[in-house]
């Protein structure tokens, strides 16, 4: 399974459901709903700054973990941005592979 980093943000009725119903049931509530979909969470903490919350976590492929992206940032409630990560044998693969590339003018 393939690993994420999910960087997540309150917005608006967002802030006031997380307010109502609390820290523990939101991650509750996702943990559920991760693992309902075939994958896992490793970490998953609340934060300061830019972030509200900053995760951790693997799905099945990516189809599946855009769904979850998509439906967590078409609730409007909270705003998401997944990012893929690889390990370092992940990018020692990829940097043994030929491109061919041009940069653009040369």
């Amino acid at each position: 399974m393939a690993k994420y980093l999910f960087q997540a943000s309150y917005v608006g009725e967002g802030i006031k459901g997380l307010l109502a119903e609390g820290a523990t049931s939101r991650v509750n509530h996702i943990n559920e709903l991760i693992t309902g979909m075939g994958g896992t969470i490793e970490a998953f903490y609340f934060s300061f700054g830019e972030d509200d919350v900053v995760a951790i976590g693997e799905f099945p492929d990516q189809e599946t973990a855009a769904a979850f992206s998509l439906a967590v940032n078409a609730s409007g409630a909270v705003k998401i941005k997944t990012t893929v990560l690889m390990t370092a044998e992940q990018v020692d693969a990829a940097t043994a592979k030929t491109v061919n590339y041009r940069p653009p003018g040369t």
